[in-house]
């Protein structure tokens, strides 16, 4: 157990879910769906399940140091990873990597996104031990795929060969990007395709090695802080060495290219809260399929989602099937279908010099 680690990447800004999610306090420190804990605290309390808290790492942008320390009061300042700058997930990791690797060279490392939502503890953790049980013996890179319940195109999806199987564990034989509705479909027909979740578990040992076999400029650049981590200098490193660093994420710099990939198909009941539809999903609805938050009063209405801070009164007639928000003197109205219009709706109030609203 003392050689099991996690990182919690806790960046970004969350826009598909504006305008909840904000710049100055995005969706992974807010409690989306009112259960009392935001999603970081979620995370983590999942985590403390599979790896001891010491052994839980936090990496996120500058601003939200403070965020994480007042959410995470349990955890010492040394397990908070400072990002001065956005480089993706590849640099965010390899900083990781060679940090923890200075404390217990023999770490096994789980890395999870802080904004996903797991309904079932008991099989996560299960399937998180085969995983942490595996690559402690194999020279494997390894990664979680969710069973898929739908032909959706707003995943990428994880091709793997059904006759590899070992002790829960299939040989990963392609990564596909996010495909139009007529190919996820033919992913669903063929039954050997997952939803990539963005979760890996891995060794440090085995994944420093692939660091260096395909992304050696991003290796070097961490690998040269080895005296720096855990100490006062550490800080002054990072800054630099953000500065000299690609933007690449880890699916494309490693995962797509090794061919030591393998992959755990899991059904944990899995959501990654990148949506309002998906947050939809997870919430309590009344007969007509709305869920609503705040004081609401609905007529002729249904299958929408409806929140509003506590100290205003919402009245909604004659919709059907939308996403109504309220919050922090915005308000948005959207069909649930067209949600992906958010990400515009942000960008326009961005170019019109709406900067309070963002």
């Amino acid at each position: 157990m003392n050689n099991n680690y996690a990182l919690i990447m806790a960046g970004g800004v969350g826009t598909r879910l504006w305008p909840v999610s904000r710049q100055h306090l995005p969706k992974q420190f807010q409690d989306l769906l009112g259960l009392g804990s935001s999603l970081l605290q979620l995370t983590f309390q999942r985590l403390s399940e599979v790896c001891p808290k010491k052994n839980i790492y936090i990496i996120s942008n500058l601003d939200y140091e403070d965020l994480i320390q007042e959410q995470l009061p349990e955890i010492k300042k040394d397990q908070i990873l400072s990002e001065p700058e956005l480089r993706n997930t590849a640099p965010c990791i390899a900083y990781a990597v060679h940090k923890i690797s200075r404390q217990n060279p023999d770490a096994n490392l789980i890395v999870a996104p802080a904004d996903h939502l797991i309904l079932n503890q008991p099989e996560f953790n299960r399937l998180v031990h085969i995983g942490f049980e595996a690559v402690s013996k194999r020279d494997i890179l390894l990664t979680f795929g969710i069973s898929p319940t739908r032909p959706d195109t707003g995943f990428g999806y994880i091709e793997y060969n059904k006759s590899s199987e070992e002790n829960d564990i299939f040989k990963v034989e392609a990564f596909k990007e996010k495909p139009d509705l007529a190919t996820a479909e033919s992913f669903i027909k063929a039954g050997n395709f997952l939803w990539n979740a963005g979760i890996f578990v891995w060794n440090i040992k085995t994944i420093m090695k692939s660091m260096a076999t395909h992304l050696p400029e991003v290796n070097m650049l961490f690998e040269q802080g080895k005296d720096f981590y855990y100490s006062e200098k550490e800080k002054k490193f990072i800054e630099k060495a953000y500065h000299d660093c690609p933007n690449i994420s880890v699916d494309y710099g490693i995962m797509e290219k090794a061919e030591n990939v393998y992959v755990i198909p899991a059904d944990f009941k899995w959501s990654d809260l990148g949506t309002w539809k998906s947050v939809y999903t997870h919430q309590d609805k009344d007969e007509q399929g709305n869920s609503t938050q705040g004081q609401v009063l609905c007529y002729d209405t249904s299958n929408s989602l409806i929140k509003v801070l506590p100290d205003m009164l919402a009245v909604v007639q004659g919709l059907d099937n939308y996403i109504v928000i309220e919050h922090n003197k915005v308000l948005m109205i959207c069909n649930k279908d067209q949600e992906q219009m958010v990400k515009n709706f942000l960008n326009d109030a961005k170019a019109r010099g709406f900067t309070d609203y963002i």
